[in-house]
C-alpha cells in the first residue's frame, strides 16, 4: 500500500457533523468519507487515473 500524506484540515462544526453522520450511515470512518468524497470528485472531474478502483458504488 503507498504511503498517504497527513495534513491537518480545519473546518466548521456543522459540516464535520454531517461528515460524521454520513461516514456512520455507510460504515466508514470520517478519514475514509473524506477520501471516498475526494476521490469520487477526482474521478468526475477526470483529474485522476486511479490504477485500482475500490469504489463500485456509484
Amino acid at each position: 500500500m503507498a504511503k498517504k500524506k497527513q495534513f491537518v484540515l480545519r473546518i466548521d462544526p456543522e459540516k464535520y457533523d454531517a461528515l460524521e453522520k454520513w461516514a456512520s450511515d455507510e460504515f466508514r470512518s470520517i478519514n475514509g468519507q473524506i477520501e471516498w468524497i475526494i476521490d469520487r470528485a477526482l474521478k468526475q472531474a477526470g483529474r485522476n487515473k486511479a490504477k485500482n478502483s475500490s469504489d463500485s458504488n456509484e
